[in-house]
């Protein structure tokens, strides 16, 4: 059983904590661009090739997961879906972009998706443990 006030464990929320809130700058903070930033928008509309309502759905699907991730009172069960949701996000933004701009483009959103793993790797850790 945890001791709530052990060193240890107040490292690994530390860990959590922040690790999930970098994930989370890194993920959500482009999507506030997705309504304002001209360049952003052609890129995912003619270079992408997406529709313009799944820049808003990505955008909206975003924030709602980085709400729910870091609220304290969200359920477990709706934390768990949001670094799932997350995950696809980030994996297929990596493939998508990789195909399209080439190798170095589809590596950079792995870099949000590994921070996000240790943030993920933590939250099982508090919340799961023996």
């Amino acid at each position: 059983m945890n001791n709530l006030t052990s060193p240890t464990l107040k490292k690994e929320k530390r860990i959590y904590w922040i690790t999930t809130i970098i994930a989370m700058i890194m993920t959500v903070g482009p999507a506030l661009l997705y309504f304002t930033n001209d360049y952003l928008i052609e890129t995912m509309r003619n270079r992408l090739g997406f529709p313009d309502y799944f820049r808003v759905e990505l955008a909206i699907g975003k924030y709602l997961g980085a709400i729910a991730l870091l609220v304290p009172a969200i359920p477990k069960m709706f934390k768990e879906w949001a670094y799932v949701a997350f995950g696809i996000v980030l994996i297929s933004g990596s493939i998508a972009h990789g195909l399209i701009d080439g190798f170095a483009a589809g590596i950079s959103p792995l870099v949000p998706f590994a921070i996000l793993s240790v943030s993920y790797y933590y939250f099982r850790k508090l919340n799961y443990a023996d």
